[in-house]
């Protein structure tokens, strides 16, 4: 009986330390408009642009889970000022999220799409 409890854990902590892993080395893609971007991960999609507005950034686009595996995907958005990190989540397969942010007094951004465990 104790042999069977440790070996479900060592595979739950294996699977753990798996996803941090994967949170801990994203794709990043870095971009100032006008920009138009399609990145794809194993298990996820997305799709973007940016274009400005004045001194203003608008970030818009959508965000797709294309695998049913329960992880989540995750879009993090960084403006290039620094501030108003914004995300996005999609969970289960074939589920779109849109989203349409502005963020005042940059042009520029930086994008990260990965996988998590829920």
């Amino acid at each position: 009986m104790r042999t069977r409890k440790a070996v479900l854990s060592a595979v739950t902590g294996g699977a753990m330390v798996a996803g941090l892993l994967m949170a801990a080395a994203p794709p990043a893609a870095a971009a100032s408009c006008p920009a138009k971007l399609t990145p794809v991960i194993d298990g996820a999609s997305a799709g973007w642009t940016l274009r400005c507005s004045g001194n203003n950034l608008v970030f818009e686009g959508w965000v797709m889970d294309t695998r049913a595996d329960g992880m989540i995907v995750q879009l993090r958005i960084v403006p290039g000022n620094g501030s108003g990190t914004r995300f996005v989540y999609a969970r289960g397969k074939g589920h779109r999220v849109p989203f349409s942010y502005t963020f005042k007094g940059t042009k520029s951004a930086v994008a990260y799409l990965s996988l998590a465990f829920p």
